[in-house]
């Protein structure tokens, strides 16, 4: 978001499911075509900001390793987001604490385990394959008959994807970008409780500062003084702004004007987004049927919550 979380704004890394519960009347009154045109850039700027930050973080895994990367991002992320933000630390409750916590330990898994996903599997399959924990929470969530279509159409998309297997893709890779999909529903169910419990982006940055701690002794273990190399940091930076700072902010000025479902539905085509960074940094070829199964997920996904729009 990803994620990832795209955010994982339930934050980059945000995904159909809890955005729909977000509030984003378009304070101007303009709904139609012009009035919309310029936060949809906004979101689409921010897809593509998340997934060629993701292709640039597989450049840098050779030097720093999947981990270290994860560390760099959450921990250059937390400096800026902090920075910015100066969220205050006291009048809040232990369960606000407890609620961020659990936010930022949630951010912290899915984006490891997506890092290692992406280390061993190519981007668009990882994304692919993650989104599908948003789109079960949905599904479950709506409780509508219909939505079970589209979870059969997502679960076709998987197999077409595996080719039958996983045996196609690496198979730890595969578990690591499904592993990662049910964390970035935990993210989405605790981003949600963190901003109700939290002013603007201060949970955020606060989860961001949790989830690098955690993560911290981590890449440390696996990196060492790799971390500390000047052109990695830079590199490091670079993602962290790509995949976290940079699209948070086109997000949050995108949701006030653009409505939470249209939001959900362009967040919804970052599997295709995730390919094509991957084809065109990466040079991870992608043949038809995996074309066919990125198309299949997605249109899942885009059923999902339009469904859910209708029932509003």
């Amino acid at each position: 978001m990803n994620d990832t979380a795209r955010p994982d704004v339930a934050v980059a890394d945000a995904s159909a499911v809890a955005l729909p519960e977000v509030s984003a009347a378009h304070p101007e009154g303009g709904s139609g075509r012009r009035g919309a045109l310029g936060p949809v850039a906004l979101v689409v700027a921010g897809g593509l900001s998340v997934q060629f930050g993701a292709a640039v973080a597989v450049l840098l895994m050779p030097r720093a390793g999947a981990i270290g990367v994860v560390t760099l991002r959450l921990l250059l992320s937390a400096v800026v987001l902090l920075l910015v933000c100066r969220p205050r630390l006291r009048g809040y409750r232990r369960a606000d604490w407890g609620t961020v916590v659990a936010f930022g330990a949630a951010m912290a898994a899915m984006n490891v385990l997506f890092y290692l996903s992406i280390d061993r599997i190519p981007l668009g399959a990882a994304v692919t394959l993650e989104v599908l924990g948003p789109l079960v929470l949905s599904v479950v969530a709506s409780r509508r008959l219909v939505n079970v279509v589209w979870a059969g159409l997502a679960l076709a998309g998987v197999v077409l994807l595996s080719g039958g297997g996983f045996d196609r893709l690496d198979p730890l890779g595969a578990v690591f970008a499904l592993a990662a999909g049910a964390m970035w529903a935990a993210y989405i169910l605790f981003s949600a409780r963190t901003g109700r419990r939290f002013p603007q982006a201060d949970g955020l940055a606060l989860a961001m500062a949790v989830g690098a701690v955690l993560t911290l002794p981590l890449g440390i273990a696996e990196a060492g003084s790799k971390l500390l190399v000047p052109s990695t940091i830079g590199l490091g930076l670079a993602v962290a702004l790509m995949s976290s700072v940079l699209p948070y902010t086109l997000e949050l000025l995108a949701l006030r004007r653009l409505p939470a479902p249209t939001f959900a539905i362009l967040m919804s085509l970052e599997p295709a987004i995730a390919a094509t960074a991957g084809f065109l940094v990466l040079s991870q070829a992608m043949s038809l049927v995996d074309a066919l199964a990125i198309a299949l997920v997605i249109a899942a996904s885009i059923g999902s919550v339009r469904s859910r729009a209708a029932k509003k």
